[in-house]
């Protein structure tokens, strides 16, 4: 019989688990949200047991460009996130000490009858701006008419886009590398030259 599965809540950024005790970290568009990815990569690692495996899905650098376009055109401040390209990603898994990692990216375009329907829906999933250089205080009402006026040009048959690339990607903490007698192997690497 296998264990019961139990319910954790807890800080992605810090992982309330022993290390080692997880088989499958599974993120669902939640990588987007951290503010240090390398980091948390590392805390994930921690957590998987030797051969376990990392998927997760989050959004790339093309997420939301119209809206993010729309509102370059009104103003300086950054209005959404800047999401990380896969490749990025790949290398920080790498850099954490995941092994054979795979990246791969679909862009999905979803269509509102306007600006104020998108933005309904990302508030209703929780999204928000928490870009360093985000406009302090609310935003007026002529501020959203000029980003609707900004977005209307890219209408397409009575709708307007909005671009979600979603990044998929998994990776294993490799097994522990040893001899037929059960020394460790160590890696060891000439220093490169200048």
């Amino acid at each position: 019989f296998a264990p019961p599965l139990g319910l954790v809540c807890g800080d992605i950024e810090a992982l309330p688990l022993a290390s080692g005790s997880v088989g499958l970290a599974w993120s669902n568009l939640a990588l987007q949200w951290v503010s240090d990815l390398p980091r948390t990569f590392a805390g994930l690692y921690r957590v998987l047991v030797p051969g376990g495996l990392l998927m997760f899905s989050t959004f790339g650098p093309d997420t939301l460009k119209e809206l993010r376009g729309a509102y370059a055109q009104v103003d300086g401040h950054a209005h959404v996130n800047r999401f990380i390209d896969l490749h990025d990603i790949g290398d920080m898994l790498v850099k954490a000490g995941y092994a054979d990692p795979v990246m791969d990216m679909e862009p999905f375009t979803l269509t509102y009858p306007d600006v104020r329907a998108l933005m309904r829906d990302l508030k209703a999933i929780g999204a928000h701006n928490a870009t360093q250089d985000r406009a302090q205080g609310l935003t007026g009402r002529a501020r959203l008419v000029a980003v609707a006026e900004a977005y209307e040009p890219l209408r397409r048959d009575r709708k307007l886009p909005a671009t979600f690339e979603v990044i998929y990607g998994h990776a294993w903490k490799p097994l522990p590398r040893v001899t037929a007698s059960g020394k460790k192997i160590i890696d060891i690497k000439p220093a490169r030259e200048p």
